[in-house]
């Protein structure tokens, strides 16, 4: 039996339903009513059972100043979709604990034989073949994807006069020596490009690249990210199928964001550009359901609709409720506040626990973050993304300045 949107949507719904109130908006008593966007992750197994195993509420991230206190602690982006991909690299890890401490068999994942593992494809673990992923997000990726929603929405949906030349300073946006990087709403008219977040024109400046930009390069680098790449091959680790609600979904727009005739038409011959084992251009499908989000902010009723401040996280083996990026009632100095999908929480569990430093590459334990990101270990990964900022995703600037930190 063929897996429907339908059944997409209602198992990552189902499971946000599941979850204690204090990780859902809060009702209120002065005609204004929360909303949160919602993203999760379904593995299909055999074409027939359905498990979310990932999922993420929220719609802020980490302004550009206070990038360098972060330290690996503070999430620089918990947007939902950005949230459910690191609770799935959590998920993975998790699972990977599990099977090697003997708790539990997966119905996910399996070690890989002496004969898969090479020099160039070294990972230890890899999603099983009769495992398909799937993602919902119940609301339009911000950025490219979004950007006909946006011009729809305006009082005036007249675009606005771009600035020439495109290299200097703009209004809403962030300039480089090579590039400018639009806020998500600036200059509406210019689409197929990279964007910042957030939309807010009155928030704090980022450097953290739109939903749409991201999805786009999970396309290509899988959904792993720096430190699962370690232990898992990428081969099964790609989106298959994106379901969004039918109200979100504009096929020219997602078709120029995602798909292979768009902006990634530069990457779409992976074997030219000589990718790694296991890395290729893998355009997911794209499909709608008619289930809406009980929170999203199409289910107002005349009220005034205030973003939620709380975010959720949730995998089958941990749940946490975040603010600012970091767990709720901590401060954002505090190492104690890191979220477990956090780049501190990830990096902690993964190479303080005794099974999984065991099969992990013994020159990778113990590394900074830096030195991670800079290692042999990840080159490949790293490749990968760098040609695709290079041939598709042109004027992405990389969020620097909280890399320099270690475990100890």
């Amino acid at each position: 039996m063929a897996v429907t949107p339908n059944a997409i949507a209602d198992c990552v719904l189902s499971t946000f339903d599941s979850l204690p109130a204090k990780c859902k908006p809060r009702p209120r008593y002065d005609n204004a009513r929360e909303w949160t966007p919602l993203s999760g992750i379904v593995l299909c197994k055999d074409g027939e059972m359905l498990t979310c195993v990932a999922l993420g509420t929220g719609a802020k991230c980490l302004p550009l100043s206070k990038i360098p206190r972060a330290k690996g602690t503070i999430l620089h982006d918990w947007h939902a979709e950005v949230l459910a991909i690191r609770s799935f690299n959590l998920f993975l890890i998790q699972e990977c604990v599990h099977l090697l401490d003997g708790k539990q068999q997966s119905d996910f994942i399996r070690r890989r034989t002496d004969t898969e593992i090479t020099k160039s494809a070294f990972q230890p673990f890899e999603i099983n073949d009769n495992i398909e992923i799937y993602m919902y997000c119940s609301e339009a990726p911000c950025g490219d994807a979004s950007m006909e929603l946006v011009m729809g929405a305006q009082d005036d949906p007249t675009p606005w006069a771009f600035p020439q030349p495109a290299h200097l300073s703009v209004s809403g946006g962030i300039s480089t020596e090579n590039s400018t990087i639009l806020s998500g709403r600036g200059y509406f008219s210019e689409v197929g490009i990279v964007r910042r977040k957030p939309s807010r024109p009155d928030a704090p400046p980022t450097l953290s690249k739109s939903c749409s930009d991201k999805l786009a390069l999970k396309q290509c680098t899988s959904l792993l990210n720096c430190i699962t790449s370690l232990l898992f091959h990428p081969g099964n680790a790609y989106i298959y199928m994106l379901v969004l609600p039918s109200s979100q979904y504009v096929p020219k727009a997602t078709d120029r964001a995602f798909g292979p005739d768009g902006r990634m038409l530069g990457i779409n011959d992976a074997q030219r550009i000589g990718w790694p084992d296991g890395y290729s251009f893998r355009p997911f499908a794209m499909k709608t359901t008619e289930r809406e989000f009980a929170w999203s902010r199409r289910n107002g009723e005349g009220r005034e609709m205030i973003p939620c401040n709380l975010s959720a996280v949730y995998t089958p083996y941990c749940q946490e409720t975040l603010v600012g990026g970091v767990l709720q009632g901590r401060k954002q100095s505090d190492f104690r506040a890191a979220s477990r999908t956090s780049r501190r929480g990830l990096l902690q569990l993964l190479q303080n626990h005794h099974s999984l430093r065991l099969v992990l590459p013994k020159g990778s334990i113990g590394l900074s973050y830096t030195d991670l990101k800079n290692s042999s270990y990840v080159c490949e990964w790293r490749k990968v993304k760098d040609d695709v900022k290079a041939k598709a995703l042109r004027g992405w600037v990389s969020n620097q300045k909280d890399e320099a930190w270690s475990l100890n």
